[in-house]
């Protein structure tokens, strides 16, 4: 975006006639103009022409011509002023030089200075004279013309110049270099430092001839060349003879350049444009104006001094001047702004408010512009002129006329105040009497008795605010219309900025420091870090942000910020500072944008770079930026945007950081806001009591503590309405000399208290004396538990003071036991035993005392101490000093007092001759060391099974097999190492059986190492006495190898196939028991108990089905038919003999019947069963049954064989028979429900085959059904309980069985499973 120049005028060729130049030439003579020029002041203007041998000298303060006589024969050439003083030198066609002093009217001729014309030149600063002539010479003179160098050049020179070239070595003050333009094509570059070596600066063909040249800055030089080039080069030695920059400006030609070093700004003209760059950047094109009209191209063009103006001749003959800048002035009153935008045009605007923009045109180009809420004063000299802001218009209210020259201006609602020869003028605007009252239309400060010059002033909707010289800053107030407040500081004020509201001034003195002033309380805070080049302050327009303002300077914003709250008391701070773009001046400050004006009558915002988070989306932020921007909204107090920052950032440290700012900024309910975020519980809680604390001295003092200030909090809380809480915080924090003080101060009687901890600190850190003396000051008389405590400090301290008898009696009178312990340490530290022991004993502390007795060496005390003292230690020390002494028993129980055994036993056993309770103490304890001396006393007695017993107690195997081996005690030694041996160990005690030909020790221990072969061996040749174990081993042996050649070797040993002696069957029921083989071991069971029950041995028949019928059950095997017949039948026998003991003969009758008609399952007792099936029925009233029982036993083969007790009775009831019957009870099948009689255990309804009550040997009954918890038969829980009253066992598998133990079953359907009773 290029700036727009202004056009100020322009004179066409026509306009020349009139002219200066061409009057005064025409006027003087009729010749042509050779050349002319101004000096130094612009006062004199000298004049050379053709045919002339005269100077002619135009002063232009009185328009008066005089003329110089050159006193030259030749035609003069050149003409040249000197730069700083009144010289004037001139050069002829023929070399000739004149040197001409205005002040002292001086003439130096020089002639041949050149041999032909002098064609250009060019003063120094330093008054040295280059000069160039058409003999390809440059000369260097002084002012007197004396030649100080000399060089010859390979072409025409032209355009000579003065500057300074940089080089790497340190160079003379002054312009040292003389630059010149040699034939248009090359710049030569004269160092007078270094004149033998001269450089010669070639350039591009292409850019054409040189047209103009310019030195500016750290020695750059700027070109332009005739095809419309613009190049740019430095004479810095490093860099010489490369281009930096290069720019095609113009399309044609190129005319003139020109370089303004106030705008900094560079100018080249050609064709019909002017292109305008910045130094700064060049390649960044500041502007362009084109000229249309100038159709024949551009000429020449010059800035002025200042940079204002630039002006630019045309080849038609017009002159061009253009503005180039304005001047700024501007102004603001809240965001509303007023501006200059040319020289006669004012423009207001607020942008802030999205006004309109409105500009006002004025009479003259005004020095100062005044903006308020309503007007706008322009003015110059001593007047000025006031519009009126409507929404109809810009409206001119008055001008007004002051006695001096205005220096500044200042307006609100009402009023205007001018500044000027050292005075105030303070009136209303618009003069309207119905809105001011009469008497305050004017006032003029200050009064005249006060003799001080007013440096400053400024207006606020209520107060005029004045500076002056004396250091005075006086607070007039509209309303009361007198001065309300003044403030004397000790040098002069130089300028005043009040903030909007007047209640905050920031002020700068003749000193160049600035001050922040309150007129409500009178406190002045000085500003840090202030720039002594700042030229204005403006505040903060925003709503929330009051307490920051800017200072600015030339190029340059900083931010301060005023902390009115915080723990530390009201101050300034720095922000921040932000570079300001060249020429621009700030106006107005809102939400940390500044609004700035700049030279070219236009405004610019720039956004402060201590409120860059206001720009900054925080989510494409990097986390340090943020951890920035952070730190910039605490230091603004912008709470709401750094608590935004902290949740983008999500870092414990930066919530760290925004609640310490809380806290020194006295934000507690912000604080508890992101304490609570952090979850620090107890900061949120700390600040929750504290939050309802109205005063504002006791609240700072709680936070300032809560960031660890804690001399700051004393001070805070000693000047609030609760002054001890400084002497509770220093006792909390036992900072005790601090906290003395205090309570000397705030609290006396609590000095005691105090003391007492302070005293225990210094107890704790070494500081005995000072201790002693807050232990002492601390007793008060009054308070038992306190005094206690420091009576007993006193105690401890005297006795580490030296005092110990003072310290050992007040310890023994005091009642602590715990302080006789801490003194009898102190005094065993110290060594003093007898003192340590008897506060120990004291103290009850027996051990400690008995220790401490001991390294006395008193005996006798320790013997006293001994029944109270639990220490084995000291046991152990008291039992060898009573050895030593030969009081074996004292000795021996004190070392068991000390539970060392190893010690009791050697005593017992060397000195007091007592085994019996040595190897009682060894066998409770086990000790191994006693036991080898055990081992060691039997072995000289000769007893070497209680020797072996005693080596494998003190585990020393190898011995004790080796003396078992030597003296034939291996079995002693096999049962004392029982399972506690190692495999080897077995391996060796049964390879010695092997050699001792004892078989079944030999496989005992073989099957304790694993080896199963060797072992059936042994076992199976073990003598016929050992054949029973022996057999009952090689079962074991055989199940646990699972070895087909093993088992089929014991089978057939067991069936007499190896010897011809066929083995009992059970030891093949075992054997298939063994090995899990349950079908064959069920067969050999029923075989096994058939030969039982053949041989009368009911009972063992039992016992093997029923473990035979259980094994199977576990195995889920169904139980074979035969077995569960016969087990029944056999059950049924054994029930006959529990019911008729009980004298129920009605359910042993039943049992016998059942037994009866199973009779060829007991031939061994038919005749006896029968007879007592006879007898039972007779008795029970089945007269039918024993009727034909009887019947039985009348057949040849039993009759005979019938007790003759009973056979008269018998065969009677044969003779007489009586079939009356008590018919038989009946219950339903538990299958089917079908009704048959109580003994009968097939039903004809459902055909199954019912499980029977072991009690009574009955069908069960669903409804009364239980089971033995031991065995899981069935049994009627009703007869059941009935017979556990009178038998406690199971009738089933005899296990003992209480009542209570039985609980009826409720559901009996997986009892009634025949899967399990059939095969």
């Amino acid at each position: 975006m290029f700036v727009s120049f202004q056009r100020v005028f322009t004179l066409s060729e026509k306009s020349w006639s009139g002219s200066l130049t061409a009057g005064l030439l025409v006027n003087l003579f009729r010749e042509n103009c050779v050349s002319l020029d101004w000096d130094k002041d612009g006062d004199i203007l000298a004049v050379i022409a053709e045919k002339s041998s005269s100077i002619y000298l135009w002063d232009a303060n009185v328009n008066k011509t005089s003329q110089l006589d050159s006193g030259m024969k030749d035609q003069m050439s050149f003409l040249l002023w000197s730069k700083t003083v009144p010289l004037l030198a001139v050069g002829t066609s023929k070399g000739n030089l004149l040197i001409y002093n205005q002040q002292t009217s001086r003439k130096i001729p020089v002639l041949g200075k050149h041999t032909k014309k002098i064609t250009c030149g060019c003063w120094s600063s330093q008054n040295l004279l280059a000069l160039g002539s058409e003999d390809r010479s440059i000369t260097i003179s002084n002012h007197e013309g004396d030649t100080i160098r000399q060089t010859s050049v390979r072409a025409d020179p032209a355009d000579v110049q003065f500057s300074v070239m940089k080089t790497d070595e340190r160079s003379s003050p002054g312009e040292s270099t003389v630059s010149v333009a040699l034939g248009k094509k090359t710049l030569f570059l004269f160092n007078l430092n270094d004149p033998d070596n001269p450089i010669e600066l070639a350039f591009q063909q292409r850019y054409g001839n040189i047209i103009s040249y310019r030195w500016y800055g750290d020695g750059y030089i700027m070109i332009g060349f005739s095809h419309g080039y613009f190049v740019v080069i430095s004479t810095h030695i490093r860099e010489i003879g490369q281009e930096l920059f290069q720019a095609h400006n113009h399309k044609d030609s190129l005319t003139s350049i020109a370089i303004s070093q106030s705008l900094n700004k560079a100018a080249s003209c050609g064709d019909n444009c002017i292109k305008i760059h910045d130094l700064t950047d060049l390649k960044e094109m500041y502007a362009i104006v084109t000229l249309d009209e100038e159709t024949k191209g551009l000429d020449q063009m010059c800035w002025t001094d200042d940079g204002q103006l630039l002006a630019v001749s045309s080849q038609q003959g017009s002159l061009h001047v253009f503005l180039t800048k304005l001047p700024i002035l501007g102004d603001s009153s809240g965001t509303r702004i007023a501006y200059l935008t040319s020289l006669l045009e004012v423009t207001v605007d607020n942008q802030v408010e999205g006004e309109s923009p409105v500009a006002i045109a004025v009479e003259v180009e005004p020095s100062f512009i005044a903006v308020g809420p309503y007007h706008v004063a322009v003015g110059m000299n001593n007047r000025a002129w006031f519009y009126a802001l409507g929404d109809s218009g810009v409206e001119r209210v008055k001008d007004t006329e002051y006695l001096g020259t205005v220096a500044s201006m200042c307006l609100n609602c009402d009023y205007a105040a001018a500044l000027f020869e050292g005075k105030v003028q303070l009136h209303v605007i618009d003069g309207d009497e119905q809105v001011v009252q009469e008497d305050r239309q004017t006032k003029l400060f200050p009064e005249p008795d006060q003799k001080y010059r007013i440096l400053s002033h400024a207006l606020t909707s209520e107060f005029l605010y004045y500076g002056t010289d004396t250091g005075l800053i006086q607070c007039f107030y509209f309303e009361d219309w007198q001065s309300v407040n003044e403030y004397r500081h000790t040098v002069g004020v130089r300028k005043v900025f009040p903030d909007p509201n007047g209640t905050r001034l920031v002020f700068i003195d003749e000193k160049s420091d600035s001050f922040l002033y309150c007129p409500v309380n009178d406190s002045v805070f000085e500003i840090p870090d202030f720039s002594p080049a700042i030229k204005g302050v403006l505040w903060e327009n925003w709503f929330s942000n009051k307490g920051v303002f800017v200072a600015y300077e030339e190029d340059k914003a900083y931010t301060y910020a005023f902390h009115k709250d915080t723990i530390q008391g009201s101050k300034v701070i720095l922000v921040g500072a932000t570079k300001l773009p060249f020429s621009h001046k700030p106006l107005v400050l809102h939400n940390g944008e500044l609004t700035c004006q700049t030279q070219s009558g236009k405004i610019n915002s720039v956004v402060l770079n201590t409120h860059s988070f206001l720009n900054n989306p925080h989510s494409d932020t990097s986390k340090d930026k943020l951890q920035s921007l952070l730190q910039q909204a605490i230091m603004l107090k912008r709470f709401s945007d750094a608590w935004n920052i902290c949740k983008a950032l999500n870092r414990t440290e930066a919530w760290g950081e925004l609640g310490r700012a809380c806290l020194h900024h006295m934000e507690v309910e912000l604080a508890i806001r992101v304490y609570r975020m952090m979850g620090n519980v107890g900061m949120v809680m700390s600040l929750e009591d504290i939050k309802g604390i109205e005063d504002q001295n006791l609240l700072a003092g709680h936070l300032a503590m809560f960031c660890n200030d804690y001399n700051r909090a004393q001070d805070l809380y000693l000047t609030s309405s609760y002054p001890m809480a400084a002497l509770e915080m220093r006792r909390d924090l036992q900072h005790w000399d601090s906290a003395l003080q205090l309570a000397k101060r705030l609290d006396p009687d609590e000095i005691p208290f105090i003391s007492k901890e302070y005293a225990i600190q210094l107890e704790f850190v070494g500081d005995y004396t000072n201790a002693l003396a807050h232990y002492e000051k601390g007793i008060t008389g009054n308070n038992k538990d306190h005094d206690e405590s420091c009576l007993a400090g006193v105690a401890r301290m005297s006795i580490r003071m030296g005092d110990i008898r003072r310290g050992a009696n007040q310890a023994i009178k005091h009642p602590s036991r715990a302080l006789k312990k801490d003194c009898g340490a102190i005094l065993e530290s110290m060594k003093q035993y007898s003192e340590a022991a008897q506060l120990y004993e004291k103290g009850q502390y027996y051990d400690k005392a008995a220790s401490v007795y001991i390294r006395c060496k008193n005996w006798a005390k320790v013997g006293e101490l001994l029944p109270h003292v639990t220490s084995p230690k000291i046991h152990l020390q008291y039992a060898k000093a009573k050895e030593a002494d030969g009081k074996y028993k004292e000795a021996a129980m004190a070392y068991e007092s000390a539970r060392d055994w190893d010690n009791v036993i050697r005593i017992l056993l060397e000195h007091l001759n007592s085994p019996e309770e040595a190897v009682r103490i060894v066998r409770e304890t086990q000790s191994i060391e006693g036991a080898k001396m055990v081992a060691r006393f039997f072995l000289r007695l000769s007893d070497y099974g209680s020797a072996i017993q005693f080596l494998v107690l003190s585990r020393c195997s190898d011995e004790a097999f080796q003396l078992a081996q030597q003296h034939g005690q291996m079995e002693i030694y096999a049962d004392i190492i029982g399972s506690e041996a190692t495999i080897e160990d077995y391996q060796s005690i049964a390879l010695y059986f092997e050699g001792e030909k004892n078989h079944l020790h030999a496989g005992k221990f073989f099957q304790k190492c694993g080896q199963y072969n060797p072992i059936l061996k042994h076992f199976l040749k073990c003598p016929s006495s050992d054949d029973s174990l022996a057999i009952e081993m090689a079962i074991e042996t055989v199940g646990e190898a699972k070895d087909e050649a093993l088992t089929n070797q014991l089978i057939d040993y067991l069936m007499g196939e190896s010897d011809g002696m066929p083995k009992d069957a059970k030891y093949l029921f075992r054997l298939y028991m063994a090995l899990k083989q349950y079908r064959e071991a069920a067969r050999t069971a029923i075989i096994i108990a058939r030969e039982e029950q053949s041989a009368g041995n009911y009972r063992n028949a039992h016992d093997v089905l029923f473990s035979m019928y259980a094994e199977l059950q576990t195995q889920h095997i169904k139980i074979p038919a035969e077995m569960a017949t016969n087990l029944m039948i056999l059950h049924s026998y054994i029930l006959v003999k529990i019911h008729v003991k009980r004298g129920d003969h009605l359910k042993g009758a039943r049992m016998l019947i059942r037994v009866s008609n199973n009779i060829s399952r007991f031939p061994s007792h038919i005749v006896p069963i029968l007879t007592s099936a006879v007898i039972e029925c007779h008795r029970a009233g089945l007269k039918n049954s024993a009727f034909s029982f009887a019947s039985m036993l009348m057949r040849p083969e039993y009759r005979n064989k019938i007790d003759l007790k009973y056979k008269k009775k018998i065969e009677a009831m044969v003779r007489r028979p009586d079939t009356s019957e008590v018919e038989e009870d009946s219950s339903p099948c538990p299958y089917c429900g079908f009704s048959l009689p109580d003994c009968e255990l097939l039903c004809p309804g459902c055909k199954n085959n019912l499980p029977y009550c072991i009690a009574t040997g009955r069908h069960m009954v669903k409804e009364d059904w239980c089971v033995c918890p031991h065995c899981d038969f069935p049994a009627l829980i009703s007869q059941f309980t009935q017979l556990l009253e009178a038998e406690s066992v199971c009738p089933m598998c005899s296990e003992p069985l209480n009542v209570s133990e039985v609980k009826k079953v409720s559901d009996c359907s997986r009892y009634l499973q025949q899967d399990q009773l059939e095969c």
